[in-house]
């Protein structure tokens, strides 16, 4: 098998396939080459199978990079409501979750069988199955690249590198979009898995985990930067929408902080409890407003346990400020494995942030998670593969 093209596109993700149809449908010839024995792996296992396809109230401060100016223009040509005109075009039902997040209301399928679905409309040509032995490019008369596959050569003269990041290697995640830049004279920075469960050492990990299972709200903090949601204790760690969301922000040796009751002044709640229930003691009054097994375990190894009348005030201020600032100290994360993001990637200074084109080799693209742009939890990442497949698709 052989052919030329007018854009071969290395990976069928998100961000592939968003590319290819955009470029299909302005009549370029398009071929995208998928490494997987099928296409959108990532976009099947996404939200529990049903897909968290995009957020409403995605912003470009809604994304870390090197560069936090680079996402603005891609995201602003194409925004979450032109994904879901194209769901609703195609007759997916979807709900919000909460804050912005949408989801499909039965499969995740859907969503990847209307990619392909426009793909196959705008005459794209797919190839699953299909590992990529090289790339070459041609000389300045013959300006192509040429793709040396499994299942044959193909040449164009835009090559789009769509190949995500390292996250989740078990769907087929692996290095190859970092070894394509580098081979095309990019600079690469330094990747670290994102949005992932932390791991505890020692103390603290012998303390929690039996509590395995055990969710409760909390604000993380790391960095100057926090979020509010459930955490969740693992056999391992922390886990949860606020321990996920914190970690892009955390590396090993920072300060992680924990507000066990975010909604409340701890201070003031523990006055009223010393007021209201003065025979109660601790474990039992905190007992009420979080999971009572992990209030016993705060109260075994964090904080005196005894009657509420019997503290004076300022062994209250002590105990509020346990409650309000927390310190967890985390010895590490679960690492690509259970990672939903890559933080790092190619560098944007030379990529045209309107196109996603090289600045250093005419006809060369990189979209998706192997930028430099990652986005938070919450449906952030699918908006900026969209958003950048679409940028790339429209200028190859």
């Amino acid at each position: 098998m052989s052919g030329h093209f007018d854009a071969v596109i290395v990976g069928g993700g998100a961000a592939g396939l968003m590319c290819a149809l955009t470029a299909g449908r302005r009549g370029k010839r398009v071929l995208v080459v998928e490494h997987a024995n099928r296409v959108g792996k990532k976009i099947l296992m996404s939200g529990g199978g049903r897909c968290n396809f995009t957020n409403t109230g995605a912003t470009p401060a809604n994304y870390l990079s090197a560069n936090p100016h680079f996402c603005k223009s891609a995201l602003a040509r194409y925004t979450p409501r032109h994904f879901i005109d194209m769901v609703e075009r195609h007759g997916i039902a979807y709900h919000e979750k909460e804050l912005g997040q949408l989801f499909c209301d039965v499969s995740s399928k859907l969503i990847v069988k209307m990619l392909l679905d426009e793909c196959a409309e705008a005459g794209v040509r797919v190839e699953t199955s299909c590992s990529i032995e090289r790339v070459s490019h041609g000389d300045s008369d013959e300006a192509r690249f040429r793709v040396h596959t499994t299942l044959g050569n193909f040449s164009a003269p835009a090559l789009v590198v769509a190949c995500g990041g390292l996250s989740i290697p078990s769907m087929g995640a692996t290095g190859f979009g970092y070894e394509l830049a580098r081979q095309f004279g990019h600079a690469v920075l330094p990747t670290r898995a994102g949005l992932v469960p932390l791991t505890l050492s020692g103390k603290h990990q012998e303390r929690l985990a039996d509590l395995s299972g055990v969710a409760l709200p909390v604000t993380a903090q790391c960095n100057g930067v926090s979020f509010s949601n459930y955490m969740l204790v693992t056999h391992r760690g922390v886990s949860g929408p606020a321990i996920l969301q914190i970690s892009s922000f955390w590396q090993p040796g920072d300060e992680l902080r924990i507000d066990l009751l975010p909604d409340q002044d701890a201070l003031e709640a523990l006055q009223q409890w010393q007021r209201d229930r003065p025979a109660a003691e601790l474990k039992t009054v905190l007992g009420d407003v979080m999971p009572k097994r992990f209030a016993q375990r705060l109260c075994e190894h964090w904080l005196p346990n005894r009657p509420m009348k019997q503290f004076n005030a300022p062994q209250l201020r002590e105990i509020a400020q346990v409650l309000g600032d927390w310190a967890l100290v985390a010895s590490g994360t679960e690492g690509y494995r259970t990672a939903e993001v890559t933080l790092g990637g190619v560098d944007t200074d030379e990529l045209s942030s309107s196109t996603m084109q090289s600045k250093r080799m005419p006809g060369l693209y990189f979209i998706g998670e192997v930028v430099d742009v990652t986005g938070w939890l919450g449906g952030y990442n699918f908006q900026w593969a969209w958003a950048s497949g679409s940028a790339a698709g429209n200028a190859v």
